[in-house]
């Protein structure tokens, strides 16, 4: 039985897994910030077209399918059932190709260890008790020479201003509750999470958010949302 779940966090995602997809709901600001990740992720990866990626921690899919409209080959992952459905719904609307099943990172990485090309794990390190965890099972699903790419929020006077003050209860952009400060990471502990694993950090890249815009933008500033991109040694 896999204990690393927060029943809670579960529960959060389950009751928006019907807006997942309204780019104009609880949810916009993931739908905003997307298109630049996605472009991130490619980069990292060399180009997805034939690459087998696992999008771990996967919600109502808006990765997955933008991964598998990229030429990749997807499996999306996730502990929240109602989400799962939502985004296998809407795959079947929108024609786009992605495996989803419900199982933890650890117990997919004991069956399928070394399977992938690509392990994405997008804002879902901080929503778990053990994110090292996830990273040891990220590693371990992943083909030697290959690449993973994790995001999250680091953890510092900024990032609580910004990502829970102000997203959560000054503009809305989040439903409150979402974020738990506590639970960020710093991207110290993530590189050394990821090293305990095997895996070489190559670059930690910030995402900066315009709530005005609706944009998102990739640079530097890693004091709130950031990016760490690692592989695996061939």
């Amino acid at each position: 039985m896999n204990t690393n779940v927060d029943r809670r966090e579960i529960a959060n995602f389950d009751r928006l897994a019907s807006r997942w997809w309204d780019p104009r709901g609880e949810m916009g600001a993931l739908h905003h910030i997307n298109p630049p990740r996605l472009r991130y992720i490619e980069a990292c990866a060399g180009g997805l077209k034939g690459k087998r990626a696992v999008d771990v921690g996967c919600g109502g899919g808006l990765l997955t399918e933008g991964l598998a409209q990229r030429g990749a080959e997807v499996l999306g992952i996730d502990m929240a059932e109602e989400a799962l459905e939502v985004a296998r719904l809407h795959g079947l609307e929108s024609g786009v190709k992605a495996e989803y099943r419900r199982v933890p990172a650890e117990e997919l990485a004991r069956e399928l260890p070394e399977s992938f090309d690509l392990v994405c794990c997008m804002e879902m390190l901080e929503h778990v008790p053990s994110p090292e965890s996830v990273i040891a099972a990220c590693a371990r699903l992943c083909k030697p020479g290959g690449t993973l790419v994790f995001s999250t929020i680091n953890r510092n006077p900024k990032s609580f201003a910004l990502a829970i003050v102000g997203a959560e209860y000054l503009l809305n952009l989040v439903p409150r509750g979402t974020h738990d400060y506590a639970k960020f990471i710093r991207p110290s502990e993530l590189d050394a999470w990821a090293r305990a694993a095997g895996l070489e950090t190559r670059e930690i890249k910030g995402m900066r958010y315009n709530p005005l815009l609706k944009t998102a933008t990739m640079g530097n500033d890693i004091d709130v949302n950031y990016f760490m991109y690692c592989v695996k040694p061939a």
